[in-house]
């Protein structure tokens, strides 16, 4: 149900509320800043920094690509958002965290999905040597063509 006098969603709320306190379990101040770029990574999962920046403007038009990266360091650093760098991608971010999924890329188009566990629990693959390590994630990148780029070389 949206909120006539907010224009939120109940779901938009609670997970604005998970943010701010997790914001401040981290010892970071809730900032409106920090809550756009929050949003716009969830809305879009895997966007790059730029897109991120034109989402926010939408809100904050005057917020800088600067401050943008350096909210976006500040959310990777307190587990907030995942960075991940696929070969031959900028940087993109995503707000799934902690449940040690992984990504499949297609090689044809760039698009990115993400791929649950691949086998049993965290940290889904067992080394055949740990070199004295506790492993605590496996960080899995598939890649492979899409349906539509595999078509599409079919044609």
């Amino acid at each position: 149900m949206v909120d006539a006098m907010t224009g939120t969603t109940a779901a938009t709320e609670e997970t604005t509320a998970r943010w701010s306190a997790e914001l401040r379990t981290h010892g970071r101040r809730v900032t409106k800043q920090r809550l756009a770029v929050l949003r716009a990574v969830d809305t879009a999962p895997h966007t790059v920094a730029d897109d991120v920046v034109a989402a926010v403007r939408t809100d904050l038009p005057d917020i800088t690509l600067q401050s943008v990266y350096v909210i976006l360091a500040d959310l990777v650093e307190t587990g907030l958002v995942r960075k991940i760098e696929p070969p031959n991608s900028p940087a993109r971010y995503e707000t799934r965290v902690n449940d040690n999924h992984h990504h499949a890329v297609c090689t044809g188009c760039g698009r990115i999905e993400d791929v649950d566990c691949a086998v049993g629990h965290a940290p889904c693959l067992t080394p055949g040597n740990t070199h004295g390590m506790t492993i605590q994630i496996a960080d899995v990148l598939y890649r492979g063509l899409c349906t539509d780029c595999a078509e599409a070389a079919a044609s």
